[in-house]
């Protein structure tokens, strides 16, 4: 019993002051963190801007399109709870590097798929090798920023998935259209790996070794210590609530704009930037006025309710998205949904983080990505099927714009536990 009590403690005990940096560095290796995200996105996002011709190549239905989508989730939630513990405990700086270099193999050798079996298995080894991406870019953030920036940091972090999922379909589509869809996997895993030389000369200078590796060799709060958290329980249910609409418009949207619109992948490709681009402007848009508030000291360590709320409003759009007559409406109804989704994460995510102690941040957004890996796993084979059986992409639409509701209004009227005891 002393043992656990102990434990308990360890999560509200002050933490050390992490080493001084200037903000424009600090906000350099936080935009690098950015990056990282970017770079793992667009090696995961190859596989849904060749969807057409990978369906095609090996005759997939859409329940075994969603089958892909859900062994990449599979296999990053698996892997993410101890690739949170892992960088908690090596640090970002390490942890991300390692992580960068494997999964880039492990995308480039998608260029070698023979059947749907293989590729099924490569999307398992995708999600795993993948798991440390979030972890050690939110410690990043976490350790990198001032408390009063960090919601902010955590705004722009979330851009790094829209800007690879952008990123993707203009860099796979050429390289697919000249030599094969086989060869974009191989040719955008290259291109991914120019982030290592850019990691390496700013992450390991002096002053970011400090900051970063602050904490890794520390002792941490166990593990199930973590997961019951009430910050962490309730800083889940806005991400289960959004995910599922957020991965139908990554991973469906040049298949949505194909059998609705008629749209070839190169046709599709501007409309396709659209959904990212909003969720960049949503990201970094709630982001900043949260931060905006909370030096203003308009939240007093509450959860900034009122800004939630108006994520919501905004991500239930993608119940309007049948209703558009073109494709430049339809894209443009799903990319307020995805502001407002990309706003949910965002807060969601700072306000859980500013309420654990920093030598467990690694652990709890892993606990955040295993959520949102639970959401696609069982989402993505479920909307499949919805497709297969309605004919049709309006009931899935429908179905997604309901179901942000539940998770976000728990969060809203959920009381958490104060915030952490921070050094800045």
């Amino acid at each position: 019993m002393a043992h656990l009590m102990s434990s308990a403690s360890n999560l509200y005990a002050p933490p050390a002051a992490p080493a001084a940096l200037s903000r424009r560095y600090a906000w350099g290796l936080a935009l690098v963190a950015t990056l990282t995200m970017a770079v793992s996105y667009v090696d995961r996002q190859v596989l849904a801007s060749v969807g057409v011709s990978v369906t095609k190549e090996f005759g997939l239905s859409e329940a075994q399109w969603g089958s892909l989508v859900s062994a990449f989730s599979i296999a990053y939630l698996v892997g993410s709870p101890f690739a949170g513990r892992m960088i908690d405990r090596v640090g970002a700086r390490r942890g991300l590097l390692g992580a960068v270099l494997v999964w880039s193999l492990v995308a480039a050798s998608h260029a070698l798929m023979p059947s749907f079996g293989v590729l099924f298995a490569m999307r398992l080894a995708l999600g795993l090798t993948e798991s440390p991406s979030f972890p050690g870019a939110a410690q990043t953030v976490q350790r990198a920023l001032p408390p009063a920036d960090r919601a902010r940091g955590f705004g722009v972090l979330f851009t790094g998935s829209s800007i690879g999922a952008m990123l993707a379909p203009l860099l796979a589509a050429p390289i697919a259209a000249r030599w094969g869809f086989r060869a974009a996997f191989l040719g955008v895993a290259i291109v991914g790996l120019a982030w290592v030389p850019i990691w390496l000369g700013l992450a390991w200078k002096r002053g970011a070794r400090e900051a970063l590796d602050t904490g890794s060799s520390g002792p941490r709060p166990p593990m199930l210590r973590i997961l019951m958290h009430p910050a962490v329980l309730r800083g889940v249910l806005p991400i289960v609530a959004s995910a599922p609409a957020i991965a139908f418009l990554l991973n469906w949207g040049a298949k949505y704009l194909d059998a609705v619109h008629h749209l070839t992948l190169k046709q599709a490709q501007g409309y396709l930037i659209l959904v990212p681009l909003f969720f960049d402007i949503g990201s970094i848009g709630f982001g900043h006025v949260a931060s905006v508030r909370a030096r203003a000291g308009k939240r007093s360590g509450q959860p900034d309710r009122l800004v939630f709320a108006v994520a919501v409003a905004l991500t239930m759009m993608v119940a309007a998205v049948p209703l558009a007559r073109t494709p430049l409406e339809a894209m443009l109804l799903a990319g307020v949904g995805g502001a407002g989704g990309a706003g949910l994460f965002a807060l969601a995510t700072a306000d859980m983080l500013a309420r654990v102690p920093p030598e467990a941040v690694g652990t709890a957004s892993s606990v955040g990505a295993c959520a949102q890996s639970i959401a696609y796993i069982i989402a993505s084979p479920l909307l499949g099927k919805l497709l297969d059986v309605s004919g049709g992409y309006t009931l899935p639409f429908l179905v997604l714009g309901a179901w942000v509701v539940p998770g976000c209004v728990g969060w809203l009227f959920w009381s958490p536990p104060p915030p952490h005891a921070d050094k800045a």
